[in-house]
């Protein structure tokens, strides 16, 4: 048998800024520049900040359950994929690699739908993203970035730190000219949500999710480990990223309050951050945020690009995947990986012509199939942690770590329980199909496709499955 990595050109290395950037690149996309009006629609100040500080909270631990994963077992590559399967097995592994890809594509069809419906403001022909303008329009711009990561990954990891600091600058700029008009009357009315708010409790518990699900992408320097020049700077990187991408998403929510009444907020079409900095400075505000939107939406799926591939090619080199997958030409681009992730989104996008919700129903499928990957990245840390590998006799870092991992796992845990059985359902549905792969990378080591406990846990994957396709056709989940 063959080794994929054999004759494997050597690894392109990059800097510890560049691996922030793809931790910012990938969280800052479309969400942002509708937070004033999400967070205005449930709650005031007061639950806003509860909730950033709930969410910054949680998010926290799992970028610290990255960053100890990362020192702990520095041989892993690809994070998310190598820490659930040596927790947990070769199926489990592919499990979190395949719906984490899937979650990617899913994620990078709607930022294509997403930039032709901006654009169809301009330009009627492209409507909402879904004509057949629109979808030719996005192909052409799908199979450009498809060429320039063909230059190979240290160029286009270079491309995505410079577009993660020209999509966060405009972001920036937002927060510094909201706060030259800011009224503090205002920010004060808005305070408790106003008259007829619910309790605090309620607005926070509204407003958790959409809190949360923008900070995906949290993962992005450890899915690239493989790239980098030291594993401690994966865990930096992480913290840093996230820390720089709180701060932002909080700030743009909360000088928001302190500009227009909340109904007012509330009301605003999105991407809401155009018309509060519309309110702010005049109309040439609205035009700047548009701008910033499509680069960071092109940012953004440069960097989910570039994950979802690397999590093919090191789950195939890692024999759960296909041979071809784990294919790279002379400039480390994982060839194999990022054709088959470009058809299908391309195959989506063409998908989109004839879909009505789907695209709704994708943008919460993307949270649900990446929650899986969290999940079993926490609770690896906390069988580490628990049963002491990787740590020196007597070590005190692990009792920190046990309670950091603990945490993690509850958070996410919630998360993925907070996002209903409906979508978990069809979570499985579209990983369980996939098992084909699995199965045919299994023949060409000569391996059995499952052990034991694996076949058990196929086949209740397999039963979730068919409950989806049940309770799709009987119109109990409506797409």
């Amino acid at each position: 048998m063959t080794d994929p990595r054999r004759d494997a050109p050597p690894t392109a290395r990059v800097s510890m800024l560049t691996l922030s950037a793809f931790v910012v690149g990938s969280m800052i996309g479309a969400g942002v520049f509708s937070l004033p009006g999400a967070f205005a629609a449930e709650t005031g100040v007061a639950g806003a900040l509860i909730a950033w500080g709930i969410a910054g909270a949680g998010m926290l631990t799992l970028a610290l359950v990255f960053s100890i994963l990362a020192v702990r077992k520095p041989a892993l590559d690809a994070g998310v994929y190598s820490y659930a399967r040596a927790g947990f097995g070769d199926f489990a592994g592919f499990f979190s690699a395949f719906g984490y890809w899937a979650s990617a594509c899913a994620g990078n069809v709607f930022y294509w739908v997403f930039i032709m419906s901006t654009l169809g403001a301009v330009f009627p022909a492209l409507g909402a993203g879904d004509t057949v303008a629109a979808v030719l329009v996005a192909s052409a711009g799908l199979w450009l970035f498809y060429l320039l990561i063909r230059q190979g990954v240290r160029e286009a990891a270079a491309a995505n730190r410079v577009v993660s600091i020209a999509k966060t600058v405009p972001i920036v700029v937002f927060v510094v000219l909201c706060l030259t008009v800011f009224d503090p009357v205002v920010f004060a009315e808005n305070w408790t949500g106003g008259a007829g708010a619910p309790p605090v409790f309620e607005q926070v518990r509204a407003t958790m999710l959409v809190s949360v699900f923008v900070f995906i992408g949290i993962e992005g320097a450890s899915v690239n480990s493989r790239h980098a020049r030291s594993r401690k700077d994966v865990g930096r990187a992480t913290l840093l990223g996230f820390l720089s991408v709180l701060a932002v998403f909080a700030s743009v929510t909360i000088v928001s309050y302190g500009v227009l009444p909340r109904a007012e907020i509330a009301a605003l079409h999105d991407p809401s951050m155009g018309g509060v900095l519309d309110a702010a400075v005049g109309p040439w505000g609205a035009v700047l945020v548009s701008v910033a939107l499509i680069v960071a939406v092109l940012g953004a799926y440069l960097a989910w690009t570039l994950m979802a591939a690397e999590v093919l090619l090191v789950a195939a080199r890692g024999g759960d995947l296909p041979r071809f997958l784990a294919r790279t030409d002379r400039r480390d681009t994982p060839i194999g990986a990022l054709t088959m992730s470009t058809g299908l989104v391309q195959l989506m996008l063409v998908v989109a012509l004839f879909a009505e919700n789907a695209f709704d129903v994708a943008l919460d499928l993307t949270s649900s199939l990446v929650l899986i990957p969290f999940l079993l990245s926490a609770a690896y840390a906390l069988k580490l942690a628990a049963t002491g590998e990787g740590y020196r006799r007597g070590e005190r870092a692990r009792r920190r770590d046990l309670t950091i991992a603990v945490l993690a796992t509850g958070y996410t845990a919630f998360l993925l329980y907070a996002a209903g059985v409906a979508y978990l359902l069809l979570s499985l549905l579209i990983i369980v199909p996939g098992t084909i792969l699995f199965a045919l990378a299994r023949r060409e080591r000569g391996a059995r496709v499952f052990t034991r406990v694996e076949a058990v846990v196929f086949v209740l994957a397999a039963a979730g499955a068919v409950a989806a396709i049940v309770l799709l056709a009987t119109g109990v989940i409506v797409l």
